[in-house]
């Protein structure tokens, strides 16, 4: 296998790296202001998302091209979170979800400096299938108001979209042009060259067209020039309630810039770490969590773009978080853009999540699975914003799901009966008596405090039906798996048969069970 091993990136940038950095930049900066909007927070929180804290993602991140700053799904994590404790818009909004970038950074960097970060496995994909699926329709619904420039009566995505599509004479038709103009654009732009930066082509013209008709709908403003500055004043009386979303949004963030990472590894043959990478993502959202910004993520468009442009180390996030800070001097060129763009924009970076045909394909595969995945989905669309909470069901039901396919237990009996006693009066003068057989037990299955019950019943019931057995020998190869409690199970069962005068005999155990099965028995190794 060695031969197809390549050796590790440079840790020096150089030219290339510069080069893919910009190219991230042109892409990021439109991107940034999007997700500020989606996550409830004014433009410029998105700007300092993206800057400073892709600096601190790049000194610890171990992969060449993952790059750290706002994306769709995080956003509206953080709004489903944050919105529930204040009104989004305001100076308290913003402390809540400056707080909460502060948790998920802790939580990553605290899962990386252990080395938990398999964690980013234990979710299964038919949750994420499912979850990623309604999120994206919900940030895509979310958008509706923002490209109609309609302010719904309601704060709820559902709702807000609902009440915008059946009041189409609220609706801005210069803000609709604008975009689904952008949406239309976008789509197109993906099938030339992903180098191609449509997405600051489409910007760029906005702004042009927005000043030479003189739009009055929504625009973004003006932005406030000041560089970020680090600040402890959070209100962090509300830390213990944001902690469950916080973690949430650390892990399922996680999730999306793992699969980024992996991916790339795989195909470039070369080592990946979940640790480090918890640790660089930890390291991005506590800098954006103490600057004004949000919680982040790895994002797929823009690590795509970086590879593509020719990165060959991480520093070329770190060139993107930098040049990204040189727009707040210009950021008055922004003010003239309308919003109803940046909502195109979310709404053609998230058509990926919909995951309609891997659904299917899961009908095919596995009925409760998909199960599993539609109601994680249908969850998150009836509890929205609280998507967090949806996934912590869909979690705990596929949870459940494992455990109920484990339960079920096996038990194969094998009965060989006594042999006849010789003809005639025993030497003694004892009547003729038959010898009792031996009795076989084989358990089948996955042996755990959920099952013991169920191999308990089956093999006293195999005893009681073989009443004139002498011995009974229990065999242990088709058991997957002995816990503890499983153990306890089996012992107790053994010794009732031994008071009753039954000898008992242990068979094949398992090398992983040695150790339960001889602490619980306190039987020699070789009797066993």
């Amino acid at each position: 296998m060695a031969r197809f091993e390549r050796e590790a990136p440079a840790v020096v940038p150089g030219w290339r790296d510069l080069l893919a950095g910009i190219s991230v930049t042109l892409v990021l900066i439109p991107q940034a202001l999007a997700y500020a909007e989606l996550a409830g927070m004014p433009p410029i929180a998105g700007i300092y998302a993206a800057s400073l804290p892709a600096v601190a993602a790049a000194i610890f991140a171990s992969s060449p091209y993952l790059q750290t700053g706002p994306t769709a799904l995080t956003a509206l994590l953080t709004l489903g979170v944050a919105a529930s404790f204040e009104v989004p818009g305001t100076p308290e909004y913003a402390g809540i979800v400056a707080l909460l970038a502060l948790i998920v950074g802790a939580t990553r960097l605290l899962l990386g400096v252990l080395r938990l970060g398999r964690v980013a496995y234990l979710m299964s994909e038919p949750v994420l299938m499912g979850f990623t699926t309604a999120a994206g329709v919900l940030i895509f619904l979310s958008q509706i108001p923002n490209v109609a420039d309609v302010v719904p009566p309601t704060r709820d995505v559902l709702g807000g979209a609902w009440w915008t599509l059946m009041h189409p004479g609220s609706w801005d038709p210069v803000a609709l042009a604008f975009g689904l103009g952008t949406l239309a654009f976008l789509l197109l732009g993906r099938r030339w060259s992903s180098l191609f930066p449509s997405v600051l082509v489409v910007v760029v013209a906005a702004i042009v067209a927005s000043r030479w008709i003189g739009y009055d709908g929504t625009v973004i403003g003006e932005l406030r020039l000041t560089f970020p500055e680090l600040s402890f004043a959070l209100p962090w009386r509300v830390l213990p309630e944001l902690l469950v979303g916080g973690v949430v949004i650390a892990v399922v963030g996680f999730a999306e810039a793992a699969s980024i990472a992996r991916t790339y590894a795989t195909e470039d043959r070369q080592k990946w770490s979940a640790d480090r990478e918890f640790i660089g993502q930890g390291a991005a959202n506590l800098v954006a969590g103490l600057i004004g910004g949000f919680p982040i993520g790895g994002s797929f468009s823009r690590s795509a773009i970086n590879r593509r442009a020719g990165a060959t180390t991480r520093w070329s996030g770190a060139v993107a978080g930098l040049l990204v800070l040189l727009v707040l001097p210009l950021g008055f060129l922004l003010a003239p853009l309308p919003k109803a763009v940046l909502g195109g924009i979310v709404m053609s970076a998230i058509l990926g999540l919909v995951a309609i045909r891997p659904l299917m394909r899961l009908w095919r595969y596995s009925r409760p699975q998909f199960a599993v995945a539609m109601a994680t989905a249908s969850l998150a669309l009836l509890l929205a914003p609280r998507i967090d909470r949806a996934l912590l069901i869909g979690v705990l039901l596929s949870l459940v799901l494992h455990l109920l396919r484990e339960v079920p237990i096996e038990v194969a009996v094998g009965w060989i009966p006594g042999e006849p006693a010789p003809s005639g009066p025993a030497a003694d003068g004892a009547p003729d008596t038959r010898r009792a057989g031996e009795l076989h037990l084989t358990p089948t299955g996955v042996l755990w405090f959920g099952s013991a019950s169920a191999l308990e019943e089956k093999m006293v019931d195999a005893v009681a039906a073989h009443a004139d057995a002498a011995r009974v020998i229990v065999h242990f190869e088709k058991l997957g798996r002995i816990d503890l409690s499983g153990a306890f199970t089996i012992s107790r069962i053994l010794s009732d048969l031994e008071t009753a005068g039954i000898e008992v005999e242990l068979e094949g155990v398992p090398p992983q069970s040695q150790r339960f099965v001889e602490s619980v028995f306190l039987r020699d190794a070789d009797a066993l």
